[in-house]
């Protein structure tokens, strides 16, 4: 874990606070985004995220790749949107841990005004963001839940660090497909699409069933959610038709809704990335 700096003049309600987040860490439960972390190579996980992790790697050997192939996906689509969009602001929800290639780095690289707000509900999550943000200009953590829209865009835009009347750039990678169907997660990302102007971006990644298309690859998606919601309780591997779904009426930019490696590929991209996950999706949309 990362140590936090004990700052002594710090208010002692706010260090009390603080060290509740860390203390609220449940070492005994995996969660979501230690698991992930394990999978792209990070320390901040413990040995019941490294239990589910190896489990998943059995059922899916090219688990990390394809956790890093979404990573990538990630940057091509920050660099798009900061450089070719013209989009200065960025919500990413379920951001997961801090790693390398972290949504404002990409985007303060090009557009050294970019704003980020990074919001997860994870205590491990916050905690490291917090600590790590704490000096960086235009970014904050915000503790809030994917399920409560309202509330998410109230507390984003209450950091002062986004105006939702102007274009904002909203991520969710790899997050939908941790709702339940009876979260109505096609809800969800409808009130979020509502609240942002013309201009605006919705991107996401999902884990996807190809169906009758690629049976083998169906199968695995089958197998590969099992063992996701008996370990973790969360994972659903939903169909091409649902996860365009959540792009509404959106305009779907070319090359569309494609395995994360066919998403305007870089030449900087590690090779491995060529491979194509049918089973792991992503494309962005524009609102006209």
């Amino acid at each position: 874990m990362h140590h936090m700096s004990d700052d002594l003049h710090e208010p002692s309600e706010n260090r009390a606070k603080r060290q509740r987040v860390v203390e609220g860490i449940d070492h005994t439960k995996p969660s979501v985004a230690r698991v992930y972390d394990y999978l792209l190579g990070g320390k901040d996980n413990y040995a019941v995220d490294q239990r589910v992790a190896s489990m998943l790697l059995q059922l899916a050997p090219d688990a990390p790749e394809a956790a890093r192939a979404n990573r990538q996906f990630l940057g091509r689509v920050v660099r798009h949107l900061a450089v070719n969009a013209g989009i200065t602001q960025f919500i990413d929800i379920g951001s997961g841990l801090p790693t390398r290639g972290n949504v404002h780095e990409i985007a303060q690289s090009v557009l050294p005004e970019a704003r980020v707000i990074y919001i997860d509900n994870d205590p491990t999550v916050l905690a490291h963001g917090r600590a790590l943000l704490a000096k960086t200009l235009g970014t904050a953590v915000v503790d809030c839940d994917l399920r409560e829209p309202e509330t998410l865009l109230h507390d984003s835009q209450a950091t002062g660090l986004v105006d939702l009347s102007k274009p904002v750039g909203m991520l969710l990678f790899g997050i939908l497909h941790h709702l339940n169907d009876h979260e109505r997660p096609e809800v969800i990302a409808a009130g979020l699409r509502d609240a942002l102007p013309s201009g605006s971006h919705f991107a996401l990644s999902h884990f996807c069933n190809p169906g009758a298309a690629h049976p083998e690859v169906a199968e695995h998606a089958r197998a590969a959610e099992r063992v996701f919601n008996q370990r973790l309780g969360t994972g659903r591997w939903r169909s091409r038709e649902e996860i365009l779904a959540y792009f509404g009426d959106w305009e779907l930019l070319s090359p569309g809704l494609v395995p994360l490696s066919e998403w305007r590929p870089a030449p900087s991209d590690d090779t491995r990335q060529s491979i194509t996950y049918h089973d792991f999706v992503g494309g962005v949309a524009r609102r006209p």
